[in-house]
């Protein structure tokens, strides 16, 4: 995943670039229009709030993110990729004003750092992992990550566990299983749980160790068939979101995050899978 883009830094730029061209008029003429953009950009960023989220959240963040939309009028910016990627963007100043993690560690840490608005850290759910094959496929899935010993089976997908939670989870369920030396050589990484399941949808992959909510997804759930890895197999993926320190937006960034601890929010994020422990705040 590419960093986001820093304004300051482009304007910066593009003004040391803009500044020596043509005569004396022309030069007046740019500094005009770059007085009202460098005015029009902190308005305009204002309107927009910029969410970034765990890969296993693509379709719920999306049904949040048009409720919200729809209630407040503020413009949301949706963002996916590995949690792992994430925390070290926030760490080197990226621009983000929620982050919703797969994971608790990466939320702690930047606590702990004071890069977050302080009381906001929620957690929010718990993540299952599946084995999920085409439906096409062959393979018997009953014995569950038994399974993927099977000499058919040459490649399967799973997130980096380099910084990927899921990945994490999916190389704790082989080894509990006893079965991580045997496959490790199969194992394919993708950048996080989503590209995993794209290689597993797509035929790359001849299956896939990802998250529940995936499985469930419009893309996946009539493609393909899953069995869930048993949660005694690995950590629980407990995952949890918090407001940015800088965020350029935070009343919208709370109004948003009420919107996570709701009722209506915990049961869709039942629908695609997830425990919800607790219940919902209101």
């Amino acid at each position: 995943m590419n960093h986001l883009p820093s304004l300051t830094l482009s304007n910066r730029r593009w003004w040391a670039q803009a500044r020596w061209r043509g005569p004396s008029g022309s030069r007046t003429f740019v500094l005009i229009v770059f007085l009202a953009f460098a005015f029009l950009v902190p308005l305009c960023s204002s309107q927009e709030l910029t969410v970034a989220g765990a890969a296993d959240l693509q379709f719920v963040l999306q049904d949040v993110a048009v409720r919200f939309q729809k209630e407040s009028g503020t413009k949301v910016r949706l963002v996916y990729g590995s949690s792992g990627n994430f925390f070290q963007q926030i760490e080197n100043g990226a621009p983000i004003d929620l982050f919703f993690s797969a994971n608790l560690d990466y939320p702690k840490r930047l606590e702990a750092a004071g890069l977050i608005e302080p009381g906001t850290y929620y957690e929010y759910a718990r993540g299952k992992l599946v084995i999920w094959v085409p439906r096409d496929s062959q393979l018997n899935l009953d014995s569950g990550v038994q399974s993927l010993l099977d000499p058919s089976v040459k490649k399967v997908a799973i997130a980096n566990p380099a910084h990927a939670p899921y990945g994490q989870a999916a190389v704790a369920a082989l080894k509990g299983e006893r079965v991580y030396d045997k496959v490790k050589e199969k194992l394919v990484f993708g950048e996080n749980a989503s590209q995993a399941a794209s290689f597993a949808a797509s035929g790359a992959a001849d299956m896939g160790i990802v998250p529940m909510s995936l499985a469930l997804s419009p893309n996946m759930k009539d493609k393909g068939r899953y069995v869930e890895v048993p949660a005694a197999d690995y950590p629980a993926i407990e995952q949890a979101c918090v407001i940015l320190a800088g965020s350029k937006n935070k009343p919208a960034a709370r109004q948003f995050m009420s919107l996570i601890k709701t009722s209506a929010t915990a049961e869709l994020l039942r629908r695609y899978g997830f425990d919800v422990p607790g219940g919902p705040v209101k």
